[in-house]
C-alpha cells in the first residue's frame, strides 16, 4: 500500500529521522510510539508528503510519491494533524472540504459529493450537528467532525497525528473505536499516539522510535515482549486479561 525506503527527512537541513525503511498493508492499524522529539509526526508528514525527504524513496501503491500531482496524492491519502485552527464554518461545510480533491472548477458538489458528505456525518453520528458552527462544539465532537471530513475524502490510506489529545477518557476511547471502524471499512490507517497502552491495544503493528530511528516494527505482542518500550521510556510494564474472553491490557508504571 505505502512503503518508505531509506528515507532520510527533517528541517532547514538538520535531520530527524534517519535511514527509515518502512512499509504499511492495505486494511491495518500502524501505530508509531516513542518519545517526544523522537521524529513520529516528522515520518508521518514525510509519509503523506506534506514534508519532503532529503534521501530515499516513498512509493503509494507502487507510485513514487513525488511523480504524483497534489490532486492524485488527495484521493489517495488523508492527514489529520493534532493542533488545528478551529474555522468559522458549520459542520457540514467542514466536512464538503473532504470533497474538493473531486470537484471541478468552479467546486460546486454534485449529488455523489453530498450524498458521500451525509452518509459521512451519519456515520460520525453527526446529524443533529450538521448547522452547527464547529466553534460551539465540544472536543470529542470536533475531533468526529474532522473525522468525517476525512471520510468524505475517502482515501484508502489516513495519517492520524495524535488523535485523542486533549480529549478526556470516553471521548478518547470513543475516537480510538472509530478509527477500528474506518480499518473495518478497508481503510489503511498510520497514527501517533502517545498512550502505550491504546497504541498496543487498538493496533496491528506498532513502531516504536528512538532518536529519529525505528528500534523495532511489529505485531503489538512482540513489541511488548521485546521490552524495547519498558527500556526507552525507563519504564516497567505488565500484561493483564481483562474479562473471560481474555483480552488484553497492558499497565506501563514507573518503579520507585
Amino acid at each position: 500500500m505505502i512503503r518508505l525506503y531509506k528515507v532520510s527527512a527533517g528541517y532547514n537541513g538538520i535531520e530527524v529521522i534517519k535511514n527509515i525503511n518502512i512499509s504499511f498493508s492495505k486494511g491495518t492499524i500502524t501505530t508509531i510510539v516513542g518519545k517526544n522529539g523522537c521524529g513520529k509526526t516528522t515520518l508521518l508528514k514525510t509519509a503523506s508528503n506534506l514534508l519532503r525527504p532529503f534521501r530515499g524513496e516513498i512509493l503509494v501503491k507502487g507510485k513514487n510519491i513525488t511523480d504524483m500531482s497534489r490532486k492524485e496524492l488527495a484521493k489517495e491519502l488523508s492527514f489529520l494533524p493534532q493542533l488545528r485552527n478551529i474555522p468559522n464554518i458549520t459542520v457540514y461545510n467542514l466536512v464538503m472540504h473532504g470533497r474538493f480533491p473531486y470537484l471541478g472548477f468552479p467546486r460546486i458538489p454534485q449529488k455523489k459529493d453530498k450524498l458521500v458528505v451525509s452518509n459521512a456525518i451519519e456515520g460520525m453520528g453527526l446529524e443533529d450537528s450538521i448547522e452547527k458552527n464547529v466553534s460551539e462544539l465540544s472536543g470529542g465532537q470536533l475531533q468526529r467532525v474532522y473525522l468525517a471530513m476525512v471520510l468524505a475524502q475517502d482515501t484508502d490510506i489516513i495519517f492520524l497525528d495524535e488523535p485523542t489529545t486533549y480529549l478526556d477518557i470516553n471521548h478518547q476511547f470513543e475516537i480510538l473505536e472509530i478509527v477500528r471502524r474506518l480499518k473495518d471499512m478497508g481503510k489503511t490507517i498510520v497514527m501517533v499516539l502517545h498512550d502505550l497502552s491504546s497504541a498496543l491495544s487498538y493496533s496491528d503493528r506498532v513502531c516504536l522510535m528512538d532518536k529519529g530511528e525505528i528500534i523495532i516494527y511489529d505485531t503489538p505482542q512482540t513489541v511488548f515482549e521485546s521490552r524495547e518500550i519498558n527500556r526507552i521510556f525507563g519504564v516497567s510494564s505488565e500484561e493483564v486479561l481483562v474479562n473471560k474472553e481474555s483480552l488484553k491490557q497492558y499497565v506501563f508504571y514507573v518503579k520507585d
